[in-house]
């Protein structure tokens, strides 16, 4: 079947033209590398006569991937625009249509600077001005040349240009080695940076367009924070976006342009901006999948929307179960959802630099079967953190989503808010209303396994159960990697004499510092570690506990969470109420004795000076739930029988 390529189409998007839809054919399909490792893909486009090189969008690397566009492959140009990049001229494809996958290479198409260089060469004479009105009447359609055959009458030349009629594949040149000064005078405003820019969508941009503008809600907005660096003191915050196709980037200002648009931006608002500058994200601490990041500056322009534009959600959400997370990087982002279980009381905690801030932990749980520890830090703690306090306290467990978690594997698995971070507490969307309906119909008493606190630790994600006897017939913990497993078992006596330490507040990142602390006078205490000193510690857990089942006895060493899970008081608490009345003390230690709890151990042998020796550590003990439990003893009896 004959293909008719759109005549004069590469020079046409070369002088400027974005509006019309040309049928050109893929000469050369090559990949590259791209930001943050995506790959992406450059084409080189023909129109039969001319060629040049072009880059496809991300978005539509499927089609390369999937075969529909090859080499040979004529296809429909929707979306595109040219842009300067070093000097050299290259178009961005945005949006394009296959219109026939496979097909011969079409004519014998030149690089169009080549065909030009080559006018050029040959027509040394032509009056330059001349030329720069034939190449843009001839790209706006007014006066089309094919081939170079009308060329003589359309720009008069010299006598010593008649050798162009001999050229088949000429094509002038748009942007011609000297350009005079242009003169619009009587022809009114021409200059085409006047135009106002085309909204395009956010997955979209690319730093090699020129004028672009986009439309997108506000769906996070972070703090204003101050630097000082060797260029002296400054101040940045950014803000995150969202549009109606779904496509997220972050937007960064400095300085002078801080003072323009903080107060203007807003959560949940829609605005138009345009005129920013493009460069790669800084996945460190930038959590959108995008590979670039909007830097506004002096000449951008932040308009809002006064009408409410429901095409664009609110927010948009990419929920992993939790079971995903015990599989998940380190300092990972994630989205996760989950019905909050349990919540402990804020605690003030001392940072390494002196600063006081609020931690609350808290448990969240879905239904893959596991639940996982969710730590909210400074004003998390009193705005969401507190009123899941207050519904927990009533009776209500409300479903949690958290927007940009991030992942930690110190001690276990588990997720931490950052400054990016958003809680919403019972959404209205479908992941929340199905978690909720789960929860309330059975999924409260369902059993789970938790991925924090050491439990996934190089050991299997699967509960093993063994009694306490097993654990020396088996000679778990002397391999090269712990044993974990599960034990239901009673505590049986518990040692007071040390049951806990003195220990360091500050922060260091986003963990607290935990080392052993030694007195620095009457009333201060000085870390070794951190080198500071401070005038109040933290009391930590170190317990001595001897628990037993129907077939043994062995100790255990139970730190801080689960020496709380155990006792049921802080370790502060329990140090002073040793402090002020040692006899009620021993009567609340002793208060806890014969108590059942399912603990999960980890098992390993250690070096004690030149003894090896099997230590047992509690990673987590929970009461004994006896729905759950007995459904576990059917579940068995069904295996059995």
């Amino acid at each position: 079947m004959p293909v008719s390529l759109t005549p004069n189409a590469i020079p046409a998007i070369n002088g400027g033209d974005v509006d019309s839809k040309p049928l050109v054919q893929v000469v050369d399909v090559r990949p590259v590398g791209g930001s943050g490792g995506q790959e992406r893909h450059r084409l080189l486009l023909s129109d039969g006569v001319s060629s040049q090189h072009a880059m496809l969008a991300t978005q539509l690397n499927d089609l390369v991937k999937s075969g529909r566009v090859r080499k040979g492959s004529v296809v429909q140009l929707i979306d595109y625009i040219c842009s300067v990049v070093q000097n050299r001229k290259i178009i961005v494809v945005l949006n394009m249509e296959t219109i026939i996958p496979d097909c011969e290479i079409i004519g014998n198409p030149k690089m169009y600077p080549e065909t030009n260089a080559a006018a050029q060469k040959v027509l040394p004479n032509i009056n330059t001005g001349n030329v720069q009105r034939f190449s843009n009447d001839n790209i706006n359609g007014r006066n089309p040349v094919q081939n170079g055959q009308n060329f003589q009458s359309a720009v008069q030349p010299p006598p010593r240009a008649n050798a162009v009629q001999n050229m088949q594949s000429f094509r002038p040149t748009v942007q011609p080695p000297y350009r005079p000064p242009p003169n619009y005078r009587n022809r009114g405003p021409v200059m085409k940076n006047e135009a106002p820019a085309r909204i395009i969508p956010i997955a979209a941009l690319n730093p090699y367009q020129g004028r672009w503008a986009i439309k997108a809600r506000v769906t996070a907005k972070g703090d204003l924070r101050r630097y000082n660096n060797a260029r002296g003191d400054g101040k940045v915050f950014s803000f995150d976006l969202l549009d109606s196709d779904g496509g997220e980037i972050r937007v960064t200002c400095f300085n002078a342009v801080v003072d323009r648009f903080y107060d203007i931006i807003e959560v949940g608002k829609v605005y138009l901006i345009s005129k920013g500058s493009l460069k790669p994200a800084q996945k460190n601490f930038n959590h959108l999948k995008n590979e670039w990041e909007i830097f506004l500056e002096a000449t951008s322009t932040v308009d809002v929307c006064p009408e409410e534009d429901a095409s664009i959600p609110q927010q948009q959400f990419s929920f992993r179960p939790i079971s995903d997370i015990e599989n998940a990087e380190n300092n990972s982002i994630i989205d996760v959802i989950g019905v909050v279980v349990s919540i402990n009381p804020s605690v003030p905690i001392l940072r390494k630099n002196g600063m006081e801030t609020q931690r609350r932990n808290l448990n969240l749980k879905d239904g893959s079967g596991r639940t996982v520890e969710l730590t909210l830090w400074g004003e998390f703690c009193n705005r969401e953190g507190q009123k899941v306090q207050e519904m927990i306290d009533s009776g209500i467990f409300p479903v949690l989503a958290v927007k940009a978690g991030k992942v930690s594997d110190f001690s276990g698995k588990s997720i931490g808010t950052i400054s990016s971070t958003q809680l919403f507490i019972n959404l209205d969307i479908p992941e929340a209303c199905s978690l909720r309906s789960w929860f309330d119909f059975g999924g409260k008493d369902a059993a789970s396994l938790s991925i924090s606190r050491e439990i996934m630790s190089g050991g299997s994600k699967n509960e093993i159960r063994k009694t306490v006897s097993q654990i020396k017939e088996e000679g778990l913990g002397r391999s090269d990697k712990p044993d974990w497993i599960t034990v239901k078992a009673t505590v049986s006596f518990i040692k007071t004499d040390t049951f806990c330490y003195t220990a360091c507040p500050l922060m260091i990142g986003d963990r607290q510092c935990n080392k052993k602390v030694t007195r620095a006078g009457n009333t201060r205490w000085l870390c070794d570690r951190c080198n500071q000193e401070f005038e109040e510690c933290d009391y930590r857990y170190l317990l001595q506990v001897q628990i037993q089942d129907h077939t043994g006895l062995t100790w255990v060493t139970a730190f801080q969470e689960s020496g709380e899970e155990i006792l049921g008081f802080s370790a502060k608490e329990l140090f002073m109420l040793k402090q002020q009345d040692d006899e009620r003390f021993a009567e609340t230690v002793r208060s806890k004795l014969f108590y059942q709890f399912l603990f999960r151990l980890k098992i390993k042998e250690e070096t004690y000076g030149d003894e090896q020796r099997v230590k047992i550590t509690v990673v987590k003990a929970d009461k004994v739930n006896y729905s759950s439990e007995s459904q576990y003893m059917l579940d068995l009896i069904s295996k059995v029988s």
